[in-house]
């Protein structure tokens, strides 16, 4: 999926909203938003937290959790509810995607498919609305896990 923005950029975007809001500048807001864009990818708390610490031992969970509520409410990031993992946060800074998640291996795929993009449009516009944004999650057994006998 394409980034829409540098690094750089999103972090330099950060330090204005941690400002904004009077908080102290943080090297583990960066960290986070660091690890999500690099990773480029949907990433548990969990698994964040575990990165972080490959550089910093001292990184808590609890941290974690607090930095990522404060990067969704902010939206640099993106939550996406999977139900077989939990939640997995990628970075927002990404063009428009939707998601194709395995209730088996929680597995995701992202896809952008231009005829559902306009069949969206054109079912706002017959209701007389003006489609802002949404949010499509197909919920699917792979193809890996029906090889393996998954039904």
């Amino acid at each position: 999926m394409n980034r829409l923005e540098t690094l750089e950029s999103i972090l330099e975007r950060l330090r204005l909203a941690i400002r904004k809001n009077g908080l102290k500048n943080s090297k583990q807001r960066e960290e986070v938003v660091s690890v999500l864009y690099k990773s480029g990818t949907h990433l548990s708390p969990e698994e964040i937290t575990q990165s972080i610490r490959q550089n910093d031992k001292n990184t808590s969970i609890s941290s974690v959790y607090r930095i990522l509520n404060f990067l969704e409410k902010e939206n640099f990031i993106y939550t996406l509810e999977t139900n077989k993992n939990g939640r997995r946060y990628e970075i927002a800074a990404k063009e428009h995607h939707d998601h194709i998640i395995c209730l088996h291996c929680g597995e995701i795929i992202e896809f952008v498919d231009q005829e559902i993009e306009e069949r969206q449009n054109q079912v706002a516009k017959k209701h007389q609305a003006k489609l802002v944004s949404h949010d499509m999650k197909l919920f699917v057994v792979c193809a890996k896990c029906l090889a393996s006998g998954v039904e």
